[in-house]
């Protein structure tokens, strides 16, 4: 096990230049917080920082990456358009609002929200081309898609989709869908990856954590890990970002692999009715 005190933004794999551990900023809706809890993060480590329109925090963000002492090119910026914003003229518009408000010249992935609404296929993932292709986004990414949603935008788009942004933690692990973006070479990045919280009371990450003398955040961002996939952890106290931080020091062995993969429970926490799967 890494000593805790050492851990560095080195010390986080690479998913093809994406830091697998970042600082969720979805519901850090206090202008004051959501600045100190991005400039912490950086600070203390982190590398990778996501957001979206829809949160309402994209200046906040900016103001924080530009607070802490972290060049801008070490940072790995991500947001989304929202699903108003889909229409192939509005991508394009609210996609510079979304970089004034950031501060930068460039983001280096932008997903499409969610496939609801305005989301056509073909005109709104031209749209995600042309911003590629401009050099307002490094990469394109997809959000909430299911698999055959996923492989219908390889199809279509020219450019590589870079990843699909899901909820995923061991309460709703996604097999299915993994395997799905394994398969088409797709990262996969886990939204509340801690189940908004309720893995601090699932048994079997209790004993997994008491072993490690670790949190049960620390475990389960430790599987995500072990799976492949990033994780991007929503906090905004200090203690919080340094616990899912610390999660880089804990090896996970196989038996608790094991044990958490045969959690069997599908606890999805974000259901709105225009998901795809309703």
């Amino acid at each position: 096990m890494t000593d805790q005190q050492s851990i560095g933004p080195d010390d986080v794999p690479s998913a093809n230049g994406m830091p697998t551990l970042g600082l969720g900023t979805w519901e850090n809706t206090d202008p004051e917080a959501c600045r100190d809890a991005v400039a912490t993060a950086l600070e203390m480590g982190y590398r990778h920082v996501d957001t979206a329109q829809i949160y309402g925090n994209e200046a906040e963000v900016g103001d924080g990456i530009e607070r802490a002492a972290v060049d801008r090119e070490d940072v790995f910026l991500a947001t989304k358009v929202w699903i108003d914003n889909l229409a192939p003229e509005d991508v394009r518009r609210t996609t510079e609002e979304s970089l004034d408000r950031l501060g930068v010249d460039a983001v280096d992935l932008m997903y499409v929200h969610w496939p609801a609404r305005e989301y056509d296929p073909e005109a709104t993932l031209n749209a995600f081309n042309e911003l590629y292709d401009d050099g307002l986004i490094e990469r394109i990414g997809v959000s909430n898609f299911e698999p055959e949603q996923v492989a219908e935008a390889i199809e279509i788009s020219d450019a590589p989709i870079f990843a699909n942004q899901v909820e995923l933690h061991p309460l709703l692990q996604q097999p299915e869908l993994r395997e799905a973006c394994a398969e088409h070479d797709v990262e996969v990045v886990a939204y509340s990856p801690l189940a908004r919280g309720q893995v601090f009371d699932v048994p079997e990450l209790s004993e997994i954590a008491e072993k490690h003398d670790a949190s049960e955040a620390q475990v389960s961002l430790a599987w995500l890990r072990e799976k492949g996939v990033t994780a991007i952890p929503k906090a905004t106290s200090e203690a919080h970002i340094r616990d899912n931080w610390e999660s880089l020091a804990l090896e996970l062995d196989d038996e608790d692999v094991a044990t958490i993969d045969a959690i069997d429970r599908e606890d999805r926490r974000v259901d709105p009715g225009f998901a795809p799967w309703n």
